[in-house]
C-alpha cells in the first residue's frame, strides 16, 4: 500500500512539473511574490525550453552566480548595434546604445527609458517597441555547432568516394554512410522515382541536421533547438518551396481541376487540395516541435524527482527513481531522436514524390 501511495505520488508530481507554460502567466501577475520549489522547477524548465542570449552552463542561486558565457546580440535599430549579452546582466541592467535603451525581458529585447519601465497590455504582455534582433543565441550557437559536426563528417566521407566507387570508408564515415544509403535507397528512391539525386542534397541535409539537433539536445549543453518552433516553421517551409517550386503541371491540374471527377465536384475538390498544400508543412512542423519539446520536457520533470521527493522518498530513494525513470526515458528519446529526422525526412520526400510524379492518363 505504501508503494503504491508513493508511486502515485511521482506520477502527480511529474504531471505537475512538465506543465511549464502555466507558470510564465502566474509569475507576470504576482510579480515578485515567493516562490515554492515546485515554482522554480517549472520557471527552470520553461527556461530550459526557450532560447536565450546567455549559453548558461548552470547557476549557484545561493551564491547568485551563473555560470557559463555571453553571446552576441546584434540589433539594427537607427544603425548596427553590436554588444556582449552579458552587459543585460541576465535582465538586470538597463543597456544604453546610441542614446536607446534596451532591457532584456523574457528572452526577448525591448527599447525602454532610462529606467527600463515596461508597458504592458491587457494580457500583461509588453507593449514596447522591439529592434530587428539578429543576435546569436543559444539556438544558433547549436545550428553553427551541428553544422560544423555535419562538414567534419561529410568531408571525411566525400574524400573516402574520391579515391574510387570501391573505397571503403573508415572512422565515423562509416555510421554515416548506412544511413545515406537508406536515405537514398528507402526514401528517395522509393517515393520520388527517377529524379531522386535532384533532391537528394536537401533530403540528405534535413535529416542529418534534424538527428544531429535532436542528439545534442540529450546533452548536458541544453540545447532545444528542434523544440524551438521557429526552426521547425523554417525547416517546413523549405519542403513547402521545394516542393511547389519542383511541381509538374500535373500536380497542378490535380489541385485546381482533378481529372476524373465530374465538373461539379472540381470546384469542391479544388479549395481541399488547396488547403492539403499548406497542411503538409504544418504538420511537419508541429510535429517536430511537439515531440522534441515533450521529450525535454518530462525528463526535466524526471530529474525533478531528486528535489521534490527527497522526504517521501529519502535522498538516495528519490535519486535512484530519478535516475532509473530518467535513463529509461532517455534510451526513449535515442530512438526519437533517430525517429523524429527518419518521420520528416520521409515525409518530405514522400511530397516531393507526389509533386514531380508523372500521371499516365487513359
Amino acid at each position: 500500500m505504501v508503494s503504491l501511495k508513493r508511486t502515485l505520488l511521482v506520477f502527480t508530481v511529474i504531471f505537475f512539473t512538465v506543465n511549464p507554460f502555466s507558470l510564465s502567466a502566474a509569475d507576470d501577475v504576482h510579480g515578485d511574490a515567493p516562490k515554492t520549489q515546485d515554482d522554480e522547477i517549472k520557471t527552470y524548465i520553461a527556461h530550459h525550453l526557450e532560447d536565450d542570449h546567455y549559453f548558461s552552463l548552470f547557476s549557484d542561486k545561493k551564491a547568485g552566480k551563473h555560470y557559463g558565457f555571453p553571446l552576441p546580440v546584434i540589433l539594427i535599430d537607427g544603425g548596427l548595434k553590436i554588444f556582449s549579452s552579458g552587459e543585460f546582466h541576465h535582465g538586470e541592467n538597463i543597456v544604453e546604445k546610441g542614446g536607446t535603451f534596451y532591457k532584456l525581458y523574457h528572452g526577448k529585447i525591448y527599447k525602454t527609458d532610462a529606467s527600463g519601465i515596461l508597458s504592458y497590455d491587457e494580457d500583461h504582455h509588453p507593449t514596447n517597441a522591439k529592434p530587428l534582433d539578429f543576435s546569436i543565441t543559444k539556438n544558433v550557437v547549436g545550428l553553427f555547432l551541428a553544422g560544423i559536426l555535419l562538414f567534419w563528417g561529410f568531408l571525411g566521407l566525400a574524400k573516402t568516394y574520391k579515391k574510387g566507387a570501391n573505397a571503403i570508408p573508415k572512422g565515423f564515415s562509416r555510421v554515416l554512410e548506412p544511413l545515406v544509403l537508406y536515405v537514398r535507397d528507402e526514401m528517395a528512391i522509393q517515393n520520388i522515382g527517377h529524379r531522386y539525386k535532384e533532391f537528394m542534397p536537401y533530403l540528405l541535409s534535413v535529416f542529418f541536421l534534424i538527428l544531429t539537433l535532436n542528439l545534442l539536445g540529450l546533452t548536458p549543453l541544453g540545447f532545444n533547438v528542434t523544440g524551438n518552433i521557429s526552426i521547425t516553421l523554417c525547416l517546413a517551409l523549405f519542403t513547402f518551396f521545394i516542393t511547389n517550386i519542383k511541381a509538374n503541371k500535373d500536380y497542378w491540374k490535380h489541385i485546381f481541376w482533378m481529372p476524373g471527377v465530374p465538373v461539379p465536384f472540381k470546384f469542391v475538390l479544388a479549395p481541399i487540395e488547396v488547403l492539403g498544400m499548406f497542411t503538409k508543412p504544418f504538420s511537419l512542423m508541429v510535429r517536430l516541435f511537439a515531440n522534441i519539446t515533450a521529450g525535454h520536457t518530462v525528463i526535466m520533470g524526471l530529474i525533478a524527482i531528486v528535489y521534490l521527493l527527497q522526504n517521501q522518498l529519502t535522498v538516495g530513494g528519490s535519486i535512484g527513481v530519478s535516475m532509473v525513470l530518467t535513463c529509461f526515458l532517455m534510451v526513449i528519446e535515442l530512438f526519437v531522436a533517430f525517429l523524429q529526422a527518419f518521420i520528416f525526412t520521409m515525409l518530405s520526400s514522400l511530397f516531393i514524390g507526389m509533386a514531380v510524379e508523372e500521371h499516365t492518363h487513359h
